[in-house]
């Protein structure tokens, strides 16, 4: 993206008071632009597949669709868009889903308005954010070691870890003193075991289940 092209944001929230103090917020912001607001996600997705913003800023608990659900939905009328979930709550099943759906961030409604811009310019640029009240209860998944049992060996379970720290095949190989061949047939079984078919969904998953960083960057392909 263009630094000097305004980021485009679509809100969606079903509460009016946020709705229009998170746009007032944001419109004092001369590199951001809200290009369109809805109390629904019907009425997201028609601004969001006529606006193709760069980012839809998407409140969990909607009527009719929650915020979880319309992640794919959002995907599919509007690509390249990415989506980040602002919500109330810091369950650690909401974030999971979310990420796992194709979120690319998390925040906290009660965080400051700063961190709510910091968020929106990290996902613009490509990265993946989480506010410190949704890293925090991610790690405590990961230091509890209370995930489900993972279908993968140990040594799937050290290759997905260096794919979601953004390793090619030749690195992993070299790291593991395994052959690029090799490394390629472990990642084709890991996805099948998950039945994941992208790096990127790898990527999702890992984070999910506390093999990679929170703030580990998910590839928009692949």
């Amino acid at each position: 993206m263009n630094s000097h092209t305004p980021i485009s944001i679509v809100l969606v929230d079903n509460h009016p008071l946020v709705l229009e103090g998170l746009r007032a917020i944001l419109e004092t912001y001369d590199h951001i632009r809200v290009v369109g607001t809805a109390a629904a996600v019907p009425r997201g997705l028609e601004i969001s597949a006529a606006q193709m913003p760069d980012i839809v800023l998407l409140d969990i608990n909607m009527p009719q669709i929650s915020g979880i659900d319309a992640i794919e939905l959002f995907k599919n009328v509007a690509p390249s868009t990415k989506i980040l979930m602002l919500s109330m709550h810091d369950s650690r099943e909401y974030i999971s889903a979310s990420v796992v759906r194709g979120a690319s961030g998390y925040i906290l409604k009660d965080v400051p308005n700063e961190e709510i811009v910091e968020a929106i310019e990290t996902v613009a640029a490509g990265g993946s954010y989480f506010s410190t009240g949704v890293s925090d209860v991610l790690m405590q998944r990961r230091q509890r070691g209370d995930q489900d049992p993972l279908p993968i060996t140990a040594r799937e379970r050290e290759i997905l870890a260096l794919l979601a720290a953004g390793r090619s095949n030749r690195d992993i190989a070299q790291s593991l003193r395994i052959s690029e061949a090799t490394a390629e047939t472990h990642r084709k079984k890991i996805k099948k075991k998950l039945g994941i078919a992208t790096t990127a969904g790898l990527v999702r998953f890992a984070i999910d289940n506390g093999l990679a960083s929170p703030e580990a960057d998910i590839p928009t392909t692949g």
